[in-house]
């Protein structure tokens, strides 16, 4: 297996269970006292924690491997939007947990990753066509392709709207055994 598909294989196992932990941080955060609203930005606060420890030990990375430390200048710019990017996703994703929990209590992740990774490929490969054009334009694109990013999309609405939950289901102290 080449070294890139262990990598992206990491990658989906890290962000396949990065929305259920972020959620089950958010439920463990205080809800009394009308701090509730606040439960979704206190859990991405330490999301943001572990991005800065895993930049120090990139540093290191980076050290051991004997960079030198050069950087270019369009590199930091178009990294520093990606890093936005990313941030401002994540601070969205966090919101969206916490108003999806509502709905799906414990179980909101089940509705909102689906529609986020489901999504998200379909973005990026309109993001990268824009800056990357196919050779011979939108033409030369076969039609699987664009069956593919339908099937995506419809995929992702599928598995969020008919995500299990627990919407709807009476407390345990009150449910009536069958």
């Amino acid at each position: 297996m080449e070294t890139w598909t262990i990598y992206a294989l990491l990658t989906v196992l890290s962000w396949g269970v990065y929305g259920v932990i972020l959620h089950k941080g958010r439920g463990y955060m205080p809800m009394a006292n009308g701090e509730a609203p606040h439960a979704s930005l206190k859990a991405f606060l330490f999301v943001c924690i572990a991005y800065a420890v895993i930049g120090v030990v990139t540093a290191v990375v980076l050290k051991l491997r004997g960079s030198n430390w050069s950087f270019g200048s369009s590199g930091i710019t178009w990294s520093f939007i990606a890093g936005v990017t990313g941030a401002l996703g994540a601070f969205t994703l966090v919101l969206a947990l916490g108003a999806a929990a509502q709905f799906y209590k414990g179980a909101a992740a089940a509705a909102v990753m689906p529609i986020v990774f489901g999504g998200a490929p379909v973005i990026n490969t309109i993001v990268a066509m824009i800056m990357h054009p196919p050779e011979g334009g939108i033409k030369a694109i076969p039609l699987p392709f664009f069956i593919g990013c339908i099937m995506a999309a419809s995929g992702a609405v599928l598995v969020a709207k008919y995500a299990p939950s627990n919407r709807g289901a009476a407390p345990a102290a009150t449910a009536k055994p069958h």
